[in-house]
């Protein structure tokens, strides 16, 4: 197949799927489907709730149609996946939305197509699980009839410096032929250029390393913080002592969620773990991260009680539920964690966040944000996100919604080491 013949659909339209389908259908015809009806209704009126791409940005991909019609993906012979990839309740990874794309894809496969995956899977996952379902609802053979592609998403929702065509390219293909086919398609929109990768494992294994020396960098950035806190000295001063040093990595202590950063290490380890192999850094790493929510509210509890400020039944204002600062996503959102162990010790919580959507919250965590919060009323307050919103506020302003006596909590850094109580 020739790129001038390519006719891309792309199954998947959340933070991953749009921006790449807007950047395609900007230079050619391409059909974005998904199962969500209302999503489908949504992007056909010219607005993106995710808010990764404005409605000028949509308006200019001329070539882009939507569908939630299976049968109108026949009209493509290129299909690009980026539907989620998430973990169990036990941090088992679930195939489940690729394996069902997978399905979709393999009824209306036809001889010469190409599929194209981007979900973040573990090595090998594109070959041992999407490839014999392509195979078993289509009936064609694989490297003979259809072949495969592995091209990572890099997309880190809210960053409007770091859009998907200024972030280099990892590519692959299931032959030689294919991967320079690949490449060449990718090459269109990616004005930061394209790797090439030797095959689609390497692709695959490149992507979920990248999020996992994340994860555990900030785990140990975390338990720096931990034992700072124990000798009294402020972490942040630390770290921007240390940072001036041109090789000491910038990263920052905090709770890691998330779509990618807080699911991705669990991919790799359990592959390795179906080998035979036991990762004991990576794991390690994952659970002093999800450990931190615990700590957090441990802290605000040893503060309040030196203030004598009662736990049970006090007030608390959380700022911040997103995973992370300026966007509207709560996927993997490790806010949750605080607010379950203020929970536990019966303390009466409010959760504001502006940039939320208060349905989803409520349908993903039985969480219902205030509207707006009023001065004066709360015991506690923890700077949870770093919304641009909350920075505005400055000390002042975020002081002012608690009582004369409180305790203010900034995870974020955003505050001074004197303008808050407890820092992270």
């Amino acid at each position: 197949m020739q790129v001038e013949d390519i006719k891309v659909a792309l199954i998947g339209l959340g933070y991953v799927g749009l921006p790449l389908a807007v950047e395609f259908g900007k230079k050619r015809p391409v059909l974005g489907f998904d199962i969500n009806q209302k999503r489908i209704a949504e992007l056909q009126g010219g607005q993106d709730h995710t808010l990764e791409v404005s409605d000028e940005e949509l308006a200019e991909a001329s070539h882009l149609s939507f569908s939630a019609d299976p049968a109108e993906l026949a009209k493509a012979n290129t299909f690009i996946v980026t539907v989620p990839t998430p973990i169990d309740e036990y941090k088992r990874p679930d195939l489940t939305p690729l394996v069902k794309a997978s399905e979709t894809i393999g009824k209306i496969l036809k001889k010469g197509d190409i599929v194209i995956y981007e979900s973040t899977v573990y090595p090998g996952a594109t070959e041992e699980d999407c490839v014999p379902v392509l195979e078993k609802f289509s009936g064609l053979k694989y490297n003979v009839d259809f072949f495969a592609g592995y091209s990572p998403e890099r997309i880190n929702p809210g960053d409007k410096a770091h859009r998907v065509s200024t972030i280099k390219k990892v590519t692959s293909g299931s032959t030689p032929e294919i991967a320079e086919v690949v490449d060449a398609l990718y090459r269109e929109i990616i004005v930061a250029g394209t790797h090439k990768a030797a095959s689609i494992r390497v692709a695959e294994a490149a992507k979920v390393i990248e999020n996992t020396q994340r994860d555990v960098n900030i785990a140990l950035i975390n338990e720096l913080a931990l034992i700072f806190n124990k000798m009294g000295i402020d972490t942040q001063a630390v770290l921007e002592a240390a940072g001036t040093k041109w090789n000491f990595l910038p990263f920052r202590p905090g709770l890691v969620g998330g779509h990618c950063i807080g699911v991705d290490p669990y991919y790799l380890t359990h592959k390795a773990q179906s080998l035979g192999y036991h990762p004991e850094i990576i794991l390690a790493g994952r659970r002093l991260n999800d450990s931190m929510g615990t700590y957090v509210v441990a802290e605000l509890v040893k503060a309040m009680t030196k203030k004598d400020i009662q736990v049970q039944g006090a007030k608390v204002l959380v700022m911040g539920l997103t995973f992370k600062e300026n966007c509207p996503d709560l996927r993997n959102t490790r806010v949750v964690d605080i607010l379950k162990e203020l929970d536990e010790y019966s303390m009466d919580v409010d959760v504001y966040d502006p940039w939320v959507d208060a349905q989803e919250a409520q349908h993903e965590y039985g969480v219902t944000p205030v509207k707006e919060v009023a001065p004066g009323v709360y015991d506690a307050i923890v700077l949870a996100v770093s919304h641009q919103q909350f920075v505005e506020m400055g000390a002042q302003g975020i002081r002012a919604l608690g009582k004369p006596e409180h305790v203010l909590y900034d995870l974020k850094y955003v505050l001074s080491a004197d303008e808050a109580d407890v820092r992270l």
